[in-house]
């Protein structure tokens, strides 16, 4: 018997300034919130992205701009989050095509049951803008750490991953390795998903410290877009479709630090800019209110043409 197929869309848009990295959420009951998805049609969608285009305006009525595929997820045989599809057929194999939406303001949903979040809702420890979080010594490497050594002859291998996800026992802090942060969390049972999933009705640590949940796998697919634009940002220019028309260098070193979730040091990040030709500045200024007051720029689209294809310099403070 043919097992049936069901293609689920997923949409991470990503908005970010200098306060916080957003996503925009969806909103369900029981004050749960999910990516904007929906099912692919193969005969009203031409392709996936158009499909994906569709549900996004129909969800949240926002026009998506910048959009890359991110990856498809169609595990079978895994501890993973469960997948869900509502209109699916029973007993279909559910594949997931998550896509990576970028732009440079959040435009107002009013009307809509959408939200944009702050991503850091659903991933407190990612964010080191401020110094290490708490929560990853005094709640989740504790919980981590009873995990692997419950585990007997694997607990060597779990005890090594745990210490590269989270950066423990002088191993560095990775901002890319959101994802396997998340998945060592949902595999010891920590993560509110893995609850949902196997259908206990209570966590191994505070709820608190692990973030808020999201439907489906959602909240796998969200840890997914952000490892992609964490390293993508270093390599090519994608930051800039985040930021407007015109920003300071300030500005613009804020949402790196944002989107990567870790400080950069002033001066060295304006000197790689410098060097990068990515920037331009416009001879125009801000309106300073006490202080100084600070030159606008504007990101080179023809250095794409050029060449240059450069991400920008992340050197840490």
């Amino acid at each position: 018997m043919t097992t049936p197929i069901a293609v689920g869309l997923s949409a991470v848009i990503v908005a970010a300034d200098a306060n916080a990295p957003y996503a925009l959420a969806t909103r369900h009951g029981d004050n749960a919130t999910g990516l904007p998805h929906g099912r692919f049609d193969p005969a009203g969608h031409r392709t996936f992205e158009l499909g994906l285009r569709n549900w996004v305006r129909a969800q949240t009525g926002f026009e998506p701009g910048y959009v890359e595929q991110l990856y498809t997820f169609g595990d079978l045989g895994r501890e993973l989050p469960q997948a869900e599809l509502g209109d699916a057929p029973s007993g279909a194999r559910l594949i997931s095509v998550g896509y990576l939406g970028l732009t440079p303001e959040r435009t107002d949903i009013s009307g809509f049951d959408a939200v944009w979040r702050d991503w850091h809702r659903y991933f407190p420890w990612e964010d080191h803008r401020k110094g290490r979080p708490e929560i990853i010594d005094e709640v989740i490497a504790p919980a981590l750490l009873a995990w692997a050594e419950a585990s007997g002859k694997n607990a060597k291998a779990r005890l090594s991953r745990i210490q590269l996800a989270f950066g423990l026992d002088n191993q560095p802090w990775i901002e890319e390795r959101t994802l396997e942060r998340y998945e060592l969390l949902y595999e010891a049972g920590l993560a509110a998903e893995a609850a949902r999933d196997s259908g206990r009705k209570t966590l191994k640590a505070p709820a608190e410290a692990l973030g808020e949940p999201m439907i489906s796998d959602h909240r796998r697919i969200l840890a997914t877009a952000i490892a992609r634009l964490r390293g993508k940002i270093k390599y090519q220019p994608v930051v800039f479709e985040l930021m407007p028309d015109k920003f300071t260098l300030l500005d613009l070193q804020k949402v790196v630090e944002a989107i990567l979730g870790q400080p950069l040091h002033k001066q060295n990040f304006r000197r790689s800019l410098d060097r990068s030709e990515l920037v331009v500045g416009l001879g125009q200024f801000t309106q300073a209110s006490g202080g100084r007051p600070a030159e606008l720029f504007r990101f080179r689209r023809e250095a794409l043409r050029e060449g240059h294809v450069s991400g920008v310099q992340t050197p840490r403070a």
